[in-house]
């Protein structure tokens, strides 16, 4: 090694500094370790297909230790493909691996872990195990079951549709329920959204905030994600998704279309079905059920009216037997009664009648005799007020006729061409008499009348 002094003392050049490392290094880690860490970043290249994975370890949420990797384009090739075959996931960011690595250090690029390998069961044990705290967390806070007693609509029509206009799950999802044999009618609004993967995460939550600011509008939700496999399905065991689906104010129905393990999302939702045409048969299914239960409902009211009908006419009919049977018997007994009442009464009339015919004949004598002097008396009566009345007729008549002639003068001097004789005059318009100017206006034709003769005029001014 080359080296060169300043005052004495040895300078190394950075180079050689690096090259002593990597020297010191190559004999220390001479083979593979196995090696625990959270792969914060992936890092992938699509230009060269390399990665170079950002490695740490935390203790919470303080970073212990930090390294960088590299992954190359072979061997990510290989190790993600049987990734994806173990865990139904393919590597992404924030999960916590166990890798077979190389320390290696370069003068240029600086220490790297080069990752061989990637043990995916072990990831595997790690997600089952953050599913299972995420599961624990939520039954904790009591929301575990909190979308799951939500009372679903009677009828759920209106349906806010998380998922992609593109995606053939969202397409056979709105084609069921169009096009279902009993006709019923469904208002889907579609809310777009990523639905796997890490993004998806944020793009469901930011879709469900907007649905709840207009959760009056509809009935319930459905998650609808369909094929694709189960790759990418992570994003579904997230805390905040699962915490937000769990506590949503509206019922959600999920179907993202796998047939695997349940997800802590689908768990937590009101209703999981396998597939968005199972989601459709469900809510069809609603509708079903309730007709069944309306025609149920009307066949048990129709007979039910049947049976009462036909009760009450057995009931009428017997009822009429007997009161026929009754009317009969009281209308024998009546008539019976009827019979020697009206014996008695024709007896007792002619007793009645021999005993007081005696006596109605004195009593109309002196009926009679009585009105004969009355009719004398008012007779006498009478000839006294018609005389008095004649005298008091002639008295009346002079009198009104004193005041009639009176009064006559009087209207003769009220007589209108009285009037016009001390010069008054009586205007016309229209054949009435104008009595107030502000009832003329200009160009009104008008005609007076005076004591001798009559006068047209033109109004000229208001």
């Amino acid at each position: 090694m080359k080296t060169t002094t300043f005052n004495g003392k040895t300078v190394y050049t950075l180079t050689q500094v690096g090259q002593s490392i990597q020297s010191m290094i190559e004999r220390t880690y001479c083979h593979p370790y196995y090696i625990q860490a959270e792969m914060v970043k992936l890092n992938p290249y699509i230009r060269t297909g390399h990665c170079y994975p950002e490695l740490v370890e935390k203790d919470g949420a303080r970073v212990k230790a930090q390294m960088r990797a590299v992954i190359w384009a072979d061997t990510y090739t290989r190790i993600n493909q049987r990734f994806i075959q173990i865990t139904g996931e393919p590597l992404r960011d924030g999960i916590t691996i166990l890798c077979l690595a190389t320390v290696q250090f370069s003068p240029q690029y600086g220490l790297a872990l080069y990752i061989q390998d990637i043990e995916p069961t072990f990831t595997l044990g790690e997600m089952a195990k953050t599913r299972l705290e995420t599961i624990a967390r939520l039954k904790k806070e009591g929301i575990y079951d909190a979308n799951k007693r939500l009372e679903m609509p009677l009828l759920p029509r209106r349906v806010a549709v998380i998922s992609i206009e593109t995606s053939k799950g969202f397409s056979d999802f709105t084609i069921t329920l169009n096009s279902n044999s009993n006709g019923y009618t469904f208002q889907t609004t579609l809310f777009p959204s990523l639905l796997q993967g890490e993004k998806a995460i944020g793009t469901m939550l930011n879709q469900l905030d907007l649905i709840e600011k207009r959760q009056e509008e509809f009935d319930c939700v459905a998650i609808i994600r369909g094929g694709g496999g189960d790759v990418g399905l992570a994003c579904y065991d997230h805390y905040e998704l699962a915490r937000r689906v769990a506590t949503f104010p509206l019922p959600i129905l999920s179907g993202i279309g796998h047939s695997t393990n349940e997800t802590i999302t689908e768990n937590v939702s009101f209703a999981n079905k396998i597939t968005p045409t199972e989601v459709a048969y469900f809510l069809i299914g609603k509708f079903n059920d309730f007709e069944t239960k309306v025609n149920e409902a009307q066949d048990f009211i129709t007979n039910k009216t049947l049976n009462i009908l036909q009760s009450e006419r057995e009931k009428n009919t017997l009822f009429e037997s007997k009161l026929q049977l009754v009317a009969h018997r009281l209308i024998a007994k009546e008539n019976s009664r009827l019979l020697r009442a009206q014996t008695t009464l024709q007896l007792s009339g002619r007793k009645l009648l021999e005993t007081n015919k005696h006596l109605l004949n004195t009593l109309s004598q002196r009926l009679k005799d009585s009105a004969i002097e009355s009719i004398s008396n008012e007779k006498g009566k009478q000839a006294l007020f018609e005389s008095q009345l004649q005298l008091f007729a002639k008295q009346r008549l002079e009198k009104e006729k004193a005041e009639l002639k009176y009064i006559a003068g009087k209207l003769e001097l009220l007589h209108p061409s009285n009037i016009l004789r001390r010069g008054f005059s009586i205007t016309m318009l229209n054949g009435k008499a104008v009595t107030d100017a502000a009832c003329l206006k200009k160009g009104d034709t008008v005609e007076t009348t005076f004591f001798v003769g009559k006068k047209t005029f033109t109004v000229e001014t208001d």
